[in-house]
């Protein structure tokens, strides 16, 4: 069974492209909603975060809440380092066990892993692909405006900790270029897990 990664920039349609390759048979490991689960079902994870951050990032209840979190991780490169060197293993060994459960069910033929990060955390290394996923910046900033979650300083701010759009794509195995219908994005996913399989 592949192991590919599946990757690109805030408002690239990642997510979308993602749900078309596990609607024609890829298993796919949403790494980033992984880590957000993380942070609810990990004591261990909350109390190493909790140290590494203090007490500012957790709620009245005593949780950490993810958009203190969030606003604390994302104010410079030294935070968003400081909280992936947290989260990281967790999910690396997370991928693991859920690639050898899949791979031992032997339904799938490819196994996706769809994370926002996986250049920057190196973990392009233990794959057999890479996808990026890219689109031009006006039809980013649009698309993650929409969702209504991130003012505009926001989405530039989380853009700089990303690579860039240019670095990603040189490095790439396949590139998916995502500025037109969400038709022609499922078209180019069908006709690249061709390939793959």
């Amino acid at each position: 069974m592949l192991r590919v990664g599946l990757t690109g920039g805030i408002g690239t349609g990642k997510s979308t492209a993602s749900n078309f390759f596990k609607e024609i048979g890829a298993f796919v490991f949403d790494a980033d909603n992984e880590a957000k689960n993380l942070l609810s079902s990990n004591d261990v994870v909350q109390h190493e975060l909790i140290s590494e951050f203090g007490t500012d990032i957790i709620n009245p209840s005593g949780e950490i809440d993810k958009k203190k979190l969030a606003r604390v991780a994302f104010q410079d490169v030294d935070h968003q380092r400081r909280l992936n060197s947290v989260v990281h293993p967790y999910i690396y060994d997370l991928i693991d066990n859920s690639y050898d459960k899949v791979l031992s069910d032997g339904k799938h033929n490819v196994f996706i892993i769809d994370a926002a990060m996986i250049y920057e955390s190196g973990y392009d290394i233990h794959l057999d692909y890479v996808i990026v996923i890219t689109a031009q910046l006006k039809n980013r900033m649009e698309r993650t405006l929409d969702r209504n979650t991130l003012t505009r300083e926001e989405i530039l701010k989380r853009m700089e900790f990303q690579w860039t759009e240019e670095e990603k794509v040189n490095m790439a195995d396949f590139v998916i270029h995502n500025d037109g219908t969400e038709k022609e994005l499922n078209n180019n996913i069908k006709s690249l897990m061709k390939k793959l399989i």
